[in-house]
């Protein structure tokens, strides 16, 4: 879809700036019908919503989401986008954060890409939502830090929106984020395909996302959930679209680019830390995954399309 400011509802503010890209922003609204924003020219920095409630609607260039409860939608800066209360819906209760993204973010970003610099993270489980929330919590609190005493437990509940300007107070505040990023992109997939998903495929995700390094095999897997062999690898490629050890793949190819990027291990040894036995057959399939091999991944190439 199009950008235009004639889509908007009557309320929107089509010139509302974004904030500076060096700034962390972060605040907590809940918006009635008609409220909007565009921005023809995009922003400098990314932008994170969180929903609570209600309904909002996104876009960012071509690309559409819909956001409800436990869905994180994360735009990068510079392409158009505008958002506001999905139409028809009473209200948008929603966090929302602009700030320059942390390079181990985009990895974890990047299986829920839906185009135009658009990540939607869904679903969200229930049982990690709480925490989210009360890391946004967190981030509105320590961007308020002056670093002259303790950072405050709690942000005042009627300052809404909180700038920091102090270095430790935005490290606070950007970790508080990591901390909601990691928990949502690293929760999603486990359930992401819906909610009719057999209790026993969940729970076997949940084993492979908590130790991807571990030697999981068909066999392990499925006497942990109490099937037999073939039984689970059955009932796991039909509910998931793929095979369990594609799936300990996928799961083990993130660790190690997350590894890449935030660590200074060789890649030899993010590649056994990872579970991968053979370093070569780990350059062979990251570089199928990735699109180039270990080392010039961590040299630069996680921030390509970001």
């Amino acid at each position: 879809m199009t950008v235009s400011a004639d889509d908007l509802p009557e309320t929107a503010a089509p010139g509302d700036p974004a904030p500076p890209p060096g700034l962390v922003v972060v605040g907590y609204f809940d918006q009635p019908a008609g409220y909007g924003v565009n921005r023809p020219s995009g922003a400098d920095s990314w932008l994170f919503t969180w929903t609570t409630g209600g309904r909002g609607r996104l876009w960012h260039g071509d690309a559409e989401a819909r956001a409800g409860a436990g869905d994180l939608v994360v735009l990068a800066p510079g392409v158009p986008h505008r958002y506001g209360v999905e139409p028809g819906a009473r209200h948008w209760e929603f966090w929302w954060a602009h700030c320059q993204a942390r390079p181990s973010w985009r990895s974890w970003l990047r299986p829920y890409d839906a185009g135009e610099g658009m990540y939607v993270v869904t679903p969200t489980p229930d049982a990690v939502r709480g925490r989210v929330e009360a890391a946004f919590g967190r981030m509105l609190a320590d961007a308020r830090w002056t670093g002259t005493e303790a950072p405050p437990d709690v942000a005042p509940g009627d300052e809404p929106v909180a700038v920091a300007h102090g270095t430790a107070a935005r490290e606070l505040a950007l970790c508080s984020l990591e901390e909601a990023v990691l928990l949502t992109a690293g929760t999603a997939r486990t359930v992401r395909s819906g909610p009719g998903l057999d209790t026993r495929v969940r729970r076997a995700h949940a084993l492979i996302a908590a130790d991807p390094a571990a030697p999981h095999t068909v066999r392990s897997l499925a006497g942990r959930v109490a099937l037999s062999p073939s039984r689970f690898a059955h009932l796991f490629t039909e509910q998931t679209g793929q095979s369990p050890m594609r799936a300990l793949r996928e799961a083990r190819l993130r660790h190690a680019a997350r590894l890449l990027e935030g660590t200074d291990l060789s890649v030899e040894r993010v590649a056994a830390a990872s579970g991968f036995v053979s370093p070569f057959h780990f350059n062979r399939v990251f570089r199928e995954r990735y699109g180039m091999p270990p080392g010039a991944y961590r040299a630069g190439g996680s921030m390509v399309g970001g």
